[in-house]
């Protein structure tokens, strides 16, 4: 017997009756945001694991190295999104995104385990980098389960802003791995977290905590229950044989892909990475501010803006979401060299240029922040903010400053990717829906923006110039929003539960 579209409206209002929804975006969200937290807390300590993992000797190469290493996790998220997505189309959603739980954790606790550079030389770095490959192409599989999997249980009226909070998950888990890594950093001294005296190294010990967190999440995640859509759609033989092909060779579905990720995800993924990450690597190794110091300013700044995700989730629910994903775009890419002019001032390290030097007593070379001195010199800036209490810190100014600073940034992050999972949920068929919204997202977030933190200190290490690391961001930010302006489909109002009886 053939299923209306009345019969899935009914089939859906039984799923509400039975008080799922919450249920569902909790166990998808906690499974996501520890995926994001392993996947994140690798670049949360650059700064500390970057020489470790690389020959000594030249800081800024093992700099770059890592943020390299760190860049192809990002670079093959469309691999995973293609490979899983397939999955996840075919067999279900359920299963899919269970798999990249468990190849993520085991990817994360290899690094809690691994020798650096002066145990097993090159092996170190080489195995780092397979390693990040794993965790970039789980992660290419999870994001697209999870949001199908919640936009797939929820009302067409209020999909924004149910989704919302898995675009949460992203920054909540690189709040997690800022919070984890200032805690273990409170509990022992500089030295031992560095590994540079006996007993473990503080480092590894959040990738160790990954352990725990993904037998937690396993848990849950393995008493969930498929998609009501999916369900639908497989019993009545509506699942694609080839996702693929279909998502990719048919020009109807290729044209939203490629609309998708011109007009809407790329410009959200380099506005993402530059508020957060590039932020903190700014503040670290540009403005010369102390390294717990900058953890403390990021992660105040994220708490403070997640709620807006939510928000322009729920706005997007009322006026759309074409529109507030393009405006995220737009300001950000007119605001970004006042944000970060304002971050040099009020950092206080005055700083002006950066270069690479060698010192003279270590004979190690590394990128060095400059600033003028009082007789017109160039001069290597000193460290500010050296600060390790919360209290001392929150009593300078210029902390108040940086922390609003970079709120700005952020809440341009939540405009941009508060609907996003909405509008992509909603861009493609439920068939092919899992393969389709997943690649256009991850070589949006994971090349586009996944390059940022590399590109942008490249460009500064070559240049001197200390805003130069912006123009990348601009220019993508600048390109989508023309892009989207012109091409971009309004999706809002659209009914999936409709739509697959199609």
């Amino acid at each position: 017997m053939t299923t209306t579209s009345g019969d899935l409206g009914a089939l859906y209002n039984e799923q509400v009756s039975k008080g799922k929804i919450w249920q569902v975006i909790g166990a998808s969200s906690l499974g996501t945001v520890i995926e994001w937290y392993d996947f994140y807390i690798f670049g949360s300590l650059t700064a500390t694991i970057a020489p470790l993992f690389y020959p000594p000797g030249n800081d800024t190469f093992a700099y770059i190295a890592y943020l390299a290493t760190f860049a192809i996790g990002f670079i093959v998220r469309p691999f995973g999104a293609l490979f899983f997505g397939r999955i996840g189309d075919v067999v279900g959603r359920k299963y899919a995104f269970l798999v990249t739980l468990l190849i993520m954790g085991g990817a994360t606790a290899i690094i809690g385990f691994l020798p650096t550079f002066a145990v097993i030389g090159w092996a170190a770095p080489i195995t780092l980098l397979l390693v990040r490959v794993l965790q970039g192409l789980a992660l290419g599989g999870e994001y697209g389960g999870a949001a199908v999997y919640v936009a797939e249980h929820v009302p067409d009226h209020q999909r924004g802003f149910y989704t919302s909070f898995i675009q949460i998950t992203a920054t909540l888990g690189l709040f997690m791995s800022l919070i984890v890594i200032l805690i273990v950093q409170n509990m022992m001294t500089p030295e031992q977290f560095a590994g540079k005296a006996e007993g473990i190294a503080g480092w590894r010990i959040p990738f160790l905590i990954s352990i725990l967190l993904v037998g937690i999440s396993l848990y849950i995640r393995l008493r969930m229950e498929e998609s009501p859509i999916f369900q639908h759609v497989k019993s009545s033989g509506m699942t694609s044989a080839n996702p693929l092909i279909e998502a990719f060779t048919k020009w109807e579905n290729l044209k939203r892909v490629l609309v998708s990720l011109f007009g809407a995800t790329a410009g959200q993924g380099v506005v993402w990475y530059a508020g957060q990450f590039f932020a903190l690597f700014y503040l670290q190794s540009i403005l010369n501010v102390n390294q717990t110091s900058s953890n403390y300013i990021i992660a105040i700044a994220l708490l403070l803006a997640m709620p807006f995700f939510v928000f322009f989730g729920w706005l997007s629910d009322r006026i759309g979401r074409k529109w507030i994903i393009l405006g995220g775009c737009l300001l950000a890419m007119l605001t970004y060299i006042p944000i970060y002019s304002a971050m040099q001032s009020a950092a206080g390290s005055n700083v002006v240029t950066a270069s690479s030097q060698k010192d003279p007593v270590t004979g190690a070379t590394k990128l060095t922040p400059q600033t003028i001195s009082a007789s017109g010199e160039v001069v290597n800036a000193e460290k500010v903010l050296p600060y390790t209490s919360l209290g001392e810190l929150l009593s300078h100014s210029a902390t108040w400053k940086l922390i609003g600073l970079v709120f700005i940034q952020v809440f341009w992050v939540t405009m941009v990717y508060g609907p996003i999972a909405a509008y992509l949920v909603e861009a493609f068929p439920a068939k092919i829906r899992y393969t389709a919204l997943s690649l256009p997202y991850h070589i949006g977030n994971g090349v586009f923006g996944g390059l940022l933190p590399l590109i942008g200190v490249s460009l500064i290490a070559q240049t001197g110039n200390i805003y130069a690391g912006l123009f990348y961001p601009m220019a993508i930010a600048g390109l989508t929003f023309v892009v989207g302006a012109i091409f971009l489909k309004e999706t809002h109002g659209h009914r999936i539960w409709e739509e697959v009886e199609r």
